[in-house]
């Protein structure tokens, strides 16, 4: 029978109702034609392109011929070979919001507001007494729109001028009194959100103040944290919050806000002790569009795929442990998908042919219920052998060398050593991912209590018909739920299209 390995994250409060993890792996449909309707595919790596500074990577922006990043204390401006150089000096440790108007690059930087002059090569503080400070910034027809902390009121600058601010050029957003979170322009409208309810102005072309609202654009949905927005296909997207409680995630539709998230996602982020400090960007990859949302404190990232309407997890993996993934950022700059590290002063490129972080591993892995859903009738199992259907033959060319910790036993186990010192001269030492390996465990208790790992080829380079099986999986014991995890760190491409399983049925 086909075990059920295809899906996405789903992990509910209890892990006996559903215990579906999905970190660094992400399933694609396949329309027509395939050998199955889907299959899950390793999430990119990171190359590094530059390391700017000491970080981390607050912001990054394109204009012009240039990338621009906020690394540390720091704006850096990079050219198309990934030579940076420093303009200016932002203060502040937490994330930036810039926009531009064509000349000037503003950067609110909460409270402070910067403008760096691509013209004039000038790079200064907002220094205008009437200038009250800015969370994040849009453009829009001309003006740089922006948020007074702590506030009600939306700003604009000067026309084509965002180092001058009029004592008037303010409104406030008062369809609810809720302070200001942050302000989005899109499609030539501004999304005002404040903490329980969001408005949507336009330029009306007014005296004094040239914005005004929308009549019926008005939602009783507000943001719970003022980095999370961010546009992708045509919508925004952002983690909400109102009245009535926060942690949900919805995409606009029309002026209204579209749930997006599932029950599931949602019992995560209500755990989490901040939500305030979500980041959230955006980024398209092979047709594929994520919105990428990093939890800072709670050390999780979260990816919504709106090709396939699927979550997943996306992670860093140190010291043994999942963290959150280490790009905070995203810029599209020389046709390139630029990533910044929320740690340091690294910008990376997302490279779906990159098998690891940067050097260090990326570990994928995937859980899931043995038996297809509905199929459990609380009965004993013996489940003789599973056979994974996957791309085999992806090891990596080449022989280990001296500094190699991986020795390939003929037991088809691996050992590890010091210093290099292979002990035993009749076994093979090969690099790591030359035999990738597949790592299979499971639990008979529903997700509560796992068995050890148990180790398997994936095959050698070019072993394109090896078969990955493991044998004699045992007999389903306790409450009689068998949840499976699969999972793996060699640095070669991962492409799952299902899995077969082998068992046969025992006493009730």
């Amino acid at each position: 029978m086909k075990t059920p390995i295809l899906g996405s994250a789903y992990v509910t409060r209890s892990v006996n109702a559903a215990d579906n993890r999905c970190v660094n792996l992400f399933p694609e449909i396949v329309p027509e034609g395939g050998k199955e309707p889907a299959f899950l595919q390793r999430a990119p790596g990171l190359t590094r392109l530059a390391t700017l500074g000491a970080g981390p990577i607050r912001g990054m922006w394109t204009f012009g011929d240039y990338g621009y990043v906020v690394s540390g204390q720091t704006l850096f401006q990079v050219d198309n070979n990934w030579n940076a150089v420093a303009k200016g000096i932002v203060v502040g440790t937490g994330p930036v919001s810039m926009a531009d108007n064509g000349t000037q690059l503003f950067i609110a930087a909460n409270p402070q507001g910067y403008i760096y002059n691509v013209q004039t090569n000038v790079f200064q503080q907002i220094s205008d007494p009437d200038f009250p400070g800015a969370v994040t910034v849009g453009y829009l027809d001309g003006y740089f729109v922006f948020n007074e902390p702590n506030s009600q009121k939306i700003w604009v600058t000067q026309l084509l001028d965002g180092t001058s601010v009029d004592p008037l050029d303010f409104a406030s957003a008062e369809g609810n009194p809720d302070n200001v979170v942050a302000i989005f322009v899109d499609h030539r409208e501004v999304w005002v959100y404040g903490t329980n309810s969001t408005e949507v102005w336009y330029n009306a072309g007014l005296l004094d103040f040239p914005l005004a609202r929308i009549q019926g654009a008005y939602n009783e949905l507000g943001c719970a944290a003022p980095y999370s927005i961010a546009k992708m296909d045509n919508q925004i997207y952002w983690l909400g919050k109102d009245a009535r409680g926060q942690g949900m995630v919805f995409r606009a539709a029309g002026y209204m806000g579209q749930r997006i998230s599932t029950h599931a996602i949602e019992w995560q982020l209500q755990e989490y002790p901040d939500l305030s400090d979500a980041v959230g960007y955006t980024y398209q990859q092979d047709g594929h569009s994520f919105y990428v949302l990093n939890f800072p404190t709670a050390n999780t990232t979260w990816v919504f795929d709106v090709a396939t309407g699927a979550w997943h997890e996306r992670a860093s993996f140190e010291n043994g442990q999942f963290n959150r993934h280490r790009g905070n950022s995203q810029m599209f700059f020389n046709a390139t998908n630029v990533i910044g590290d929320y740690q340091n002063g690294k910008i990376y490129k997302f490279d779906l042919e990159v098998y690891a972080d940067d050097g260090q591993p990326q570990k994928w892995l995937r859980s899931w219920r043995a038996l297809p859903t509905g199929a459990n009738n609380l009965t004993r199992t013996i489940q003789h052998a599973m056979q994974l259907d996957c791309e085999t033959g992806v090891g990596l060319n080449g022989l280990a060398s001296p500094e190699t910790i991986y020795l390939l036993t003929e037991a088809g186990e691996y050992l590890t050593t010091e210093d290099g010192d292979f002990l035993i001269a009749d076994d093979v030492a090969y690099v790591q991912g030359a035999d990738p390996r597949a790592m299979l465990r499971w639990s008979d208790d529903g997700g509560h209590t796992w068995s050890n790992e148990h180790w398997k080829s994936m095959g050698q380079i070019g072993r394109y018909g090896y078969r990955t099986i493991w044998r004699r999986l045992g007999a389903t014991m306790k409450i009689r739920d068998r949840v499976y995890e699969l999972s793996g760190t060699d640095p070669v491409r991962i492409y799952i299209m299902g899995a077969e399983l082998i068992l046969s049925g025992t006493r009730a």
